[in-house]
């Protein structure tokens, strides 16, 4: 992320709407690879492959923000890595990590991963530390520290179906659970910036936070959110949930989030009202069906009926309801920057 976009992007999560509409999206091994013409496996393995292929897509579309830039990252591995769970690989396709509790009573065993020593977690800060110089030549800087959130690892950790049931039946076991995997991802951002000392910026992604009740959110969720997004000042604190967001909307002021990433499923309108003013939007037309699988026309009449269902712009950054899907084209991604400077 360049200078330029970086105060941009502040701008907006500060509910100042900036001269002309921003466009961002969130990208990274589901769509990079495929769309620069590499193997996902040489995406994970190569540092020059990696580079190569975010740097074209910031050079093929310098009208928008890529979020978070330069994400080193290995898929849904990266943090049950760190807790010992077996990956399974693919040459094109993301990787999967394998459950590693298999009765609810295992998770009182379950230690907080050495965030320097554990897992992938060394091999993502040595590739940063080895291209840094390389990043800030291309005139870009690493901006935000990131982490899937507590209740996403934990469902990775034991199974998503065992997970939820669990938070019925052995609540007070969930919170130890959760509380070991909050206290790991509190040392894992704290360690990334450390290394980097121009994050600024905290990106967790937690999409189970959208299968559980309110109540549920409050006790089990909120809590540790909110640890999280205060564990240290920065100015941009964004929360990634594209399963139904409806329940955690209400509350992410006053989880310290001020930049929603939400599913497209939920108008921009009605997620407004329910953020208020202090929570700027980045959304929210469909990834798959539309930005992926949709024409241009597609994509540019999603845009406009996205754009026109909002009469207050300030505090929204124009995406796709989610991260950037596999297989959306350069074609449709010039559509949907286009179709919002017009708009705007």
């Amino acid at each position: 992320m360049t200078q330029a976009q970086w105060e941009v992007l502040v701008k907006i999560v500060n509910g100042k709407e900036p001269q002309e509409p921003q466009t961002a999206f969130i990208i990274d091994s589901p769509w990079l690879p495929g769309w620069s013409g590499v193997s996902t496996l040489d995406y994970y393995t190569s540092d020059d492959v990696w580079f190569n292929a975010n740097i074209k897509a910031m050079e093929t579309f310098p009208e928008t923000i890529f979020i978070p830039g330069f994400w080193s990252e290995y898929g849904m591995c990266t943090e049950p890595s760190a807790f010992g769970s077996k990956l399974v690989w693919a040459p094109d396709n993301l990787p999967h990590a394998d459950k590693i509790i298999h009765e609810t009573s295992d998770v009182l065993s379950i230690q907080k991963p050495n965030v320097k020593t554990d897992g992938l977690l060394p091999f993502m800060i040595n590739r940063l530390a080895r291209n840094k110089q390389r990043i800030e030549g291309a005139g870009h800087k690493i901006r935000f520290a990131i982490s899937r959130g507590p209740l996403n690892i934990a469902s990775f950790l034991m199974g998503t179906t065992e997970f939820m049931m669990a938070i019925i039946t052995d609540r007070d076991k969930m919170h130890t659970f959760l509380r070991t995997i909050t206290d790991f991802i509190l040392d894992w951002i704290s360690y990334q910036k450390e290394m980097f000392k121009d994050i600024d910026g905290i990106l967790i992604l937690d999409d189970i936070v959208g299968f559980i009740g309110e109540e549920d959110f409050k006790e089990l969720a909120l809590p540790y959110l909110k640890e999280i997004f205060n564990h240290y000042e920065t100015e941009v604190r964004l929360f990634h949930n594209d399963a139904p967001g409806l329940v955690c909307a209400p509350f992410l002021k006053e989880a310290g989030v001020n930049l929603f990433n939400f599913g497209f499923e939920h108008p921009m309108a009605e997620m407004k009202e329910l953020v208020g003013k202090s929570v700027s939007l980045l959304g929210n037309i469909p990834p798959r069906d539309v930005l992926a699988q949709g024409t241009i026309d597609d994509v540019r009449q999603s845009v406009y009926d996205v754009m026109n269902s909002v009469k207050e712009k300030s505090g929204v950054i124009w995406s796709c309801g989610g991260g950037m899907p596999q297989d959306v084209s350069t074609e449709n991604i010039k559509a949907f920057i286009e179709a919002v400077q017009k708009s705007g």
